[in-house]
């Protein structure tokens, strides 16, 4: 007996809510196999913006952030 057949002969012994549940069940599982939409990168994102962060930008971004840590707290 094939693994097709013997699924289809547990889903018929089962009670009509139990078959419901079940069908619900593979469709989520046959949901979780579709491709998810790509993600894109923050270039891509930026890409048609006009946006150009250099590394100069980004240099100066984390003087600004870290320009005084560690800082005294006494």
């Amino acid at each position: 007996m094939s693994l097709e057949e013997l699924v289809l002969e547990k889903f018929r012994e089962l009670p009509p809510d139990k078959q419901k549940r079940l069908l619900e069940y593979l469709q989520t599982l046959q949901a979780d196999q579709r491709p998810g939409k790509a993600l894109n990168s923050l270039a891509g994102l930026w890409a048609n913006d006009g946006i150009d962060v250099t590394e100069e930008d980004i240099a100066e971004a984390r003087r600004e952030m870290w320009g005084n840590f560690p800082r005294d707290i006494s």
